[in-house]
């Protein structure tokens, strides 16, 4: 069954849909943080809302680049599961959660060991709740290449991933031009700030591939992640970052129901983020949408209260039982 996504008059326009969310208040969440010690050292946070009753499913919600469960979309979603009384936690990358991580790699758009290791931990804790997923951005990328990793053996019974930047090359390159810029800028400021913080550590600053002067430099993804995300996390150049850790080619190999939302006018991607009929296994439901922006699909409301269609639509993909392809 297919889904239409109207947005109202006053939001049509890809950049309203944007950041319209993003300053628009949404109420605190009351949570609670788990802390995950690591086998390599470092650590990652879990921030839960409530406790899975017996065999009640959890679901995990995985931010974007530099979000935490204090995004706008994140606490959505958590009121959203909070109306429902449904369980969710938010899995954290690495020096997301407020506390800068202790190694001197930190997280990227193809990391699906840290996510396993959540996974597991909650399977472990909670054996008897099936695990629902929802990645938004880059957590929506790390979310396709783990279902289509591991297929038949994924702790994620059933996923949404809402705009995925699922060809990292050809979305770095789209961030270089026109408006997206100031996406692109404000992203960079935040990781060039964790960058310092690190080199600021005398255990870490030896263990860096740049210094300090250098960082300020960095002022584009693609040169970022040539410097720094790639050698940090045992890519050989940029290239090789992007093409491994996209998740565009995974979609063929998921045997899992998972969900695929896209914008067309998404102004962190280009065309290229969209599959053909045969990148897609008979598992992945798939929705593109002329309006939406980037994680925001706005659906009515008023500029000052806006509404959204993602909350509802992503519930509803996540607790009903129908199989069938939308």
């Amino acid at each position: 069954m297919s889904q239409i996504f109207s947005p109202p008059w006053w939001a049509k326009n890809p950049h309203i849909q944007t950041i319209l969310p993003v300053l628009t208040k949404v109420d605190k969440p009351q949570l609670r943080r788990e802390r995950l010690e690591l086998s390599d050292g470092d650590f990652i946070d879990l921030d839960w809302q409530g406790s899975p009753k017996e065999s009640q499913p959890i679901l995990v919600i995985i931010h974007g680049l530099e979000g935490s469960a204090q995004s706008h979309y994140a606490r959505r979603m958590l009121a959203a599961c909070k109306a429902l009384d449904l369980c969710a936690v938010v899995h954290h990358h690495r020096s997301c959660s407020g506390e800068l991580n202790r190694l001197v790699r930190g997280y990227h758009s193809g990391d699906t060991q840290d996510l396993q290791t959540s996974l597991n931990h909650l399977k472990t804790q909670y054996p008897g709740s099936r695990l629902l997923a929802a990645g938004y951005s880059l957590g929506g990328n790390v979310l396709v290449k783990y279902q289509g990793e591991q297929q038949d053996s994924s702790l994620i019974d059933r996923g949404v991933a809402i705009s995925a930047p699922l060809q990292l090359g050809s979305c770095a390159n789209r961030l270089e031009k026109g408006f997206s810029k100031v996406y692109q800028s404000y992203l960079i400021k935040q990781l060039q700030e964790k960058m310092r913080g690190k080199i600021a550590k005398p255990e870490l600053q030896p263990l860096m591939p740049i210094n300090k002067r250098d960082i300020e430099r960095l002022t584009t993804f693609y040169a970022f992640d040539d410097k720094i995300t790639a050698p940090l996390h045992g890519f050989t150049d940029v290239d090789d970052y992007y093409t491994r850790a996209s998740g565009l080619p995974y979609l063929r190999q998921i045997t899992k129901p998972t969900l695929v939302i896209h914008a067309k006018d998404d102004p962190f991607m280009t065309h290229a983020v969209i599959p053909s009929k045969a990148q897609l296994s008979d598992q992945v439901h798939y929705e593109l949408h002329e309006n939406g922006g980037h994680v925001g699909f706005i659906d009515g409301g008023s500029p000052w209260r806006p509404q959204y269609y993602l909350e509802k639509r992503v519930l509803n993909f996540l607790t009903s039982l129908e199989t069938s392809v939308c």
